[in-house]
């Protein structure tokens, strides 16, 4: 592997990572609740995608990807979890807290970060398709380990954006709390509708096969 092709890759991951999605969703209403939920909850995204990385660079991935029943198990599981912490903050949108807010444990909000990044389907798919176009075969190094590195530099690029996401969701809304629970609802809209729309492919799919 060169420097430029990891500088392709980061430049394209930095991109697809900048979009908002559902990890965006949880970060925010991580910040919102309280900025000591920031640093647990990306910590749960990170262990998600660094378990996706081991499991795609050991060659599981390409094993699961081609076994139709496994892919969908997966999605409806995925689109389950989404849909769920949507209506919960439909139901219960966070306001700006300190000290309350801290019960909820650190390692909640780890196991829900390692749900949403790691049941995510497309994460999966997104590994396995983009991750080889990086690597050389004819390189000194094996490809499960330059599918490792460039994996790894994508999670990289995950917390840093999702920490500056956190972080800035906390400092710009903690005196808005109308803003805050705005925001917590378009989150929860949005995991809800990104929920959906995973479902609803595979349903697409089952009933055109």
């Amino acid at each position: 592997m060169n420097l430029h092709t990891l500088l392709a890759f980061w430049t394209i991951s930095i991109l697809l990572v900048a979009t908002p999605v559902a990890d965006w969703a949880y970060v925010i209403s991580a910040g919102i609740r309280d900025h000591a939920a920031v640093v647990p909850a990306v910590f749960g995204l990170f262990l998600g995608y660094i378990a996706i990385t081991g499991t795609v660079a050991g060659g599981i991935g390409a094993l699961v990807a081609g076994m139709p029943l496994a892919v969908t198990l997966l999605t409806f599981a995925g689109a389950a979890y989404l849909i769920k912490l949507g209506i919960s903050l439909l139901r219960h949108p966070p306001l700006p807290k300190e000290g309350h807010e801290r019960e909820t444990s650190a390692r909640r909000w780890i196991t829900k970060g390692f749900a949403i990044s790691g049941l995510n389907p497309k994460a999966l798919l997104f590994f396995l398709a983009l991750l080889p176009q990086f690597t050389n075969p004819g390189s000194s190094l094996p490809i499960f380990l330059q599918i490792a590195i460039l994996g790894c530099v994508h999670t990289i690029n995950c917390v840093s954006i999702y920490l500056m996401v956190g972080f800035g969701a906390r400092t710009i809304l903690s005196s808005r709390p109308r803003a805050s629970i705005v925001t917590s609802y378009i989150s929860g809209a949005i995991m809800i509708l990104l929920g959906l729309g995973l479902a609803s492919e595979d349903i697409i799919k089952l009933f055109h096969s």
